[in-house]
């Protein structure tokens, strides 16, 4: 069990800093680039799943 901890704990930094970084790619201001990165670094699952439902922006 202690493991698959590890393995969650790693899996949820690494994909904290994908996100990071996209953030810092997007066309957004640098303000609004701080601020999400704040969001996610504070709140790693929140901030992971908010950016993915609402800061991503599609193109179609």
């Amino acid at each position: 069990m202690t493991y698959l901890a590890i393995a969650a704990a790693v899996a949820l930094i690494a994909l904290n800093l994908l996100v990071i970084i996209s953030v810092f790619k997007s066309e957004r201001s640098v303000g609004a680039k701080a601020l999400w990165a704040i969001g996610i670094a504070l709140f790693p699952v929140l901030g992971l799943l908010f950016w993915l439902l609402v800061g991503v922006r599609r193109v179609r």
